[in-house]
């Protein structure tokens, strides 16, 4: 028997709240709904969750402030962030706090039950333990399962997207990787990505592997297809 996939809901609107939770367990989660922030505190300190529905403005907290405490007790949690506030602020302060997505208040449940998918698609990916931890590319040693890298004697939290970005150059190292097969596997035809998107991914990777980021070595572009990571990148 396939163990369901277990799902945090925090949302201080009962209607929103108790609809989305029906909703999730119709199609199979195992869901906990908690209405606070001191409430969502005692079920991350006490479970491991798949995932993460976080709203953002709590009567007693902040969605952020639990995103911080999830990565600090498990980084494996894909966080998703509900908000009533659309300001790219916020959304740029999630989407830095490693969230798979930042949806706004009032949504499509049929849009957010994609969402999901998409983020425990892409967990499963990560953790499916083929590419070992520890493997040193460039500058860093990785440690996907952990969502960490170590680079210039620190350590540094990945995102998931993050994450399974580089899981897929690892896997095909030596290998032209195109834009399409990285929307595949990191994204999702319904996540609308753009090339810049991608582009910007690839920087903060360059950032953490490469020597000087500026002249690329390690991790290289590919005019009018995509990206390599060089076969000599690293050593595993």
């Amino acid at each position: 028997m396939v163990e369901k996939s277990k799902l945090l809901v925090v949302e201080d609107e009962k209607n929103v709240g108790s609809t989305l939770t029906e909703r999730l367990r119709q199609e199979g989660f195992d869901v906990t709904w908690v209405e606070s922030f001191e409430d969502a505190q005692l079920q991350i300190n006490s479970r491991k969750f798949d995932l993460a529905l976080l709203d953002v403005g709590l009567p007693d907290g902040s969605g952020f402030d639990l995103a911080k405490l999830l990565q600090k007790l498990n980084r494996g949690t894909a966080v998703i962030f509900l908000t009533a506030f659309g300001n790219p602020e916020d959304r740029i302060k999630g989407l830095e706090l490693g969230a798979e997505d930042y949806i706004v208040k009032p949504f499509f449940l049929k849009e957010l039950l994609l969402r999901v998918q998409n983020g425990l698609k892409r967990r499963r990916y990560i953790t499916d333990h083929s590419v070992a931890d520890g493997i040193q590319i460039g500058k860093a040693k990785l440690f996907l399962s952990r969502f960490e890298a170590e680079s210039d004697g620190e350590t540094a939290s990945l995102s998931h997207k993050e994450c399974a970005m580089l899981k897929l150059l690892i896997e095909k190292k030596g290998q032209v990787v195109s834009r399409d097969e990285i929307l595949n596997e990191v994204w999702n035809e319904d996540e609308f990505p753009s090339s810049r998107t991608i582009d910007n991914f690839i920087m903060r990777l360059r950032r953490l592997v490469e020597k000087d980021s500026e002249d690329p070595q390690i991790i290289k572009s590919v005019r009018g297809v995509g990206y390599m990571l060089k076969s000599d990148g690293g050593s595993e």
